[in-house]
């Protein structure tokens, strides 16, 4: 039996220790700095993911058997090669492979070497020289990118010459992102149906997961500001067998292959941000780590011991363990602060949850929350994530926002079209085996989808 620390506090770190809970081989689990959902079903410490040595000594403190580094920024600044120095096993990338996000003149340099498909692009540290390409290019809308991490929004799509001056301003001049932005990427906008896949590998196999369609932008019908994500479905069905086999043998592949032939193999969670444009599938972005939220629609559909898959990662064995799936859809409102991805207000009352942050009929991955005199408060920008499985993908929208209608707190803020890009791309996902009258539904719950 084994005991697990989880570094990280959002609702893919929720996501992660209730599959691994579900381990008969997990004893113990412990996650630092967690929230208030995770604290039910995991002991929760004050130490920052980004406290590489507060980590190290903490893992030491509580002898445990692995360390799984979720974020970003910890996996980027090195955690994994610090905790595997002091002899733990650990789930994630070491430093110069978690390069693959930190740094997107890295990444797009490298598809470029090893002829994974992408976007044109070219690369900036002064603003004169960027805003003299923009002019020449005359293409809009531009996709105008920090180099390095941003928390997710580190893009401007310029829409006209203006913004994409102010956009190049702010970011290198400005500091826009910190030090994040002072390197920019200028390049071409791909049209087309988004999809994310995240994988399984070793630096050897390569397991890619169910794929899911998230939502980024703050209001319905994709309009408002970049966000983190507001609400994620699984699988993705504009992600077709026929496309999935092309994404293995052109990007899958391809980028396990190249960062070993790097010397920087790629070991954990490796995501792909692909859209599917009319010349193929191509790499918006890579992430080093597990996606938020798309995490929360992924792993309720595994069914496989993810202990047994982190180990296995390991211990570069990967390709001996049989990963198994669901065969049902997923799907995840992200419920945020009225505000957000601006300015919000914290600690505000949350009503609807039980004592373990529950909704009956649902999974609820808590996010941005924290726990006080035994009532949950908000502590985030996204604070919530209700989430669904279902047999068709209406059936678990039905339930999601049946169980987003119960919660309750000042000022929240959810979109109400997840999934909605989804069900016109099949139609079948909308009435396949789900029998209620959806509008009679939304009519009396009083929950708005769009059928």
């Amino acid at each position: 039996m084994s005991k697990v620390l989880v570094v990280g506090g959002g609702g893919r770190e929720h996501a992660i220790i209730m599959k691994l809970a579900q381990s008969p081989k997990v004893e113990k689990l412990y996650c630092t700095p967690g929230n208030g959902g995770i604290s039910k079903y995991a002991q929760c410490f004050d130490v920052a993911a980004t406290d590489i040595d507060g980590v190290v000594a903490l893992a030491k403190k509580l002898n445990v058997d692995m360390v799984a580094v979720a974020p970003d920024d910890p996996l980027v600044m090195g955690m994994v090669d610090a905790l595997q120095a002091e002899g733990f096993k650990t789930f994630g990338p070491k430093k110069n492979a978690a390069i693959i996000e930190g740094s997107k003149v890295f990444s797009k340099d490298m598809m470029k070497q090893f002829g994974i498909p992408t976007a044109e692009y070219e690369v900036f540290t002064n603003s004169d020289d960027a805003i003299k390409y923009v002019k020449q290019y005359n293409k809009y809308p531009a996709v105008i990118k920090a180099d390095g991490l941003a928390l997710g929004k580190g893009v401007i799509l310029a829409q006209n010459e203006e913004e994409a001056v102010e956009a190049i301003k702010s970011m290198i001049d400005g500091k826009k992102f910190g030090e994040s932005s002072t390197t920019i990427v200028i390049e071409e906008y791909l049209t087309g149906p988004e999809v994310s896949v995240l994988s399984f590998t070793d630096g050897e196999t390569v397991v890619p997961m169910i794929s899911s369609m998230d939502h980024k932008r703050a209001n319905d019908n994709d309009e408002g500001l970049n966000t983190g994500g507001m609400g994620t479905v699984a699988p993705n069905p504009y992600y077709t067998d026929q496309i999935a086999k092309e994404c293995m043998e052109k990007i899958f592949l391809p980028t396990i292959k190249a960062m070993k032939q790097l010397g920087r193999t790629f070991e954990g969670c490796l995501y792909f941000g692909l859209m599917l444009t009319e010349n193929g599938p191509k790499v918006i972005e890579y992430n080093c780590r597990f996606g938020d939220p798309e995490t929360q629609v992924v792993l309720p559909l595994l069914d496989t011991d993810l202990y047994e898959v982190f180990e296995a990662i390991y211990d570069h064995r990967l390709k001996d363990v049989d990963i198994k799936w669901k065969s049902e859809f997923c799907t995840c409102v992200v419920m945020a602060s009225g505000g957000y991805p601006l300015a919000y207000e914290k600690g505000l009352e949350i009503s609807g949850l039980d004592d373990m942050g529950q909704v009956d009929g649902a999974f609820v991955y808590h996010a941005g929350t924290k726990l006080s005199g035994g009532k949950f408060l908000t502590n985030g920008g996204r604070v919530l994530g209700v989430t669904c499985t279902g047999f068709t993908l209406q059936s678990a929208l039905q339930k999601s926002y049946e169980a987003v209608s119960k919660i309750h707190w000042k000022d929240v803020h959810f979109r109400k079209d997840i999934g909605q890009r989804a069900l016109k791309a099949d139609p079948d996902l909308l009435h396949l085996g789900y029998k209620d009258d959806i509008e009679d539904y939304i009519e009396n719950n009083g929950v708005y989808l769009r059928a």
